[in-house]
């Protein structure tokens, strides 16, 4: 059974930080694609950031030079670093993982708000 578990979100004032978390068990996670995506109230789900199994990374052009993506395929995990948040960070955030088939994981709140 896949399960993507995701930790670290809460409620930060603008410019501050978080850092998220996944924990991903039942895939042979070096094989897979690991990103974040996040929904906003009223909007799709978006790409936010993304590290490939060779461990190159992608961003959307919103959050390129404050948020960083990493993954420790020793432990399962990938994490988000963000950094210089903003109010239209807001969102839920949710870890996915792919390869020929996605997972999601059931999402974590993040609110910037003063």
């Amino acid at each position: 059974q896949v399960q993507l578990v995701e930790s670290g979100g809460g409620l930060v004032q603008p410019g501050g930080s978080l850092r998220l978390s996944c924990a991903a068990s039942g895939i042979i996670f070096r094989l897979f694609n690991m990103g974040w995506y996040r929904q906003a109230p009223g909007k799709g789900r978006e790409l936010v950031a993304l590290v490939t199994s060779d461990n190159s990374t992608n961003y959307a052009d919103s959050v390129k030079g404050r948020f960083t993506i990493s993954r420790d395929n020793a432990k399962n995990t990938v994490s988000l670093q963000m950094n210089s948040l903003k109010p239209e960070d807001t969102a839920v955030y949710y870890c996915n993982a792919r390869w020929f088939m996605g997972y999601w994981g059931q999402g974590t709140q993040v609110t910037v708000s003063s």
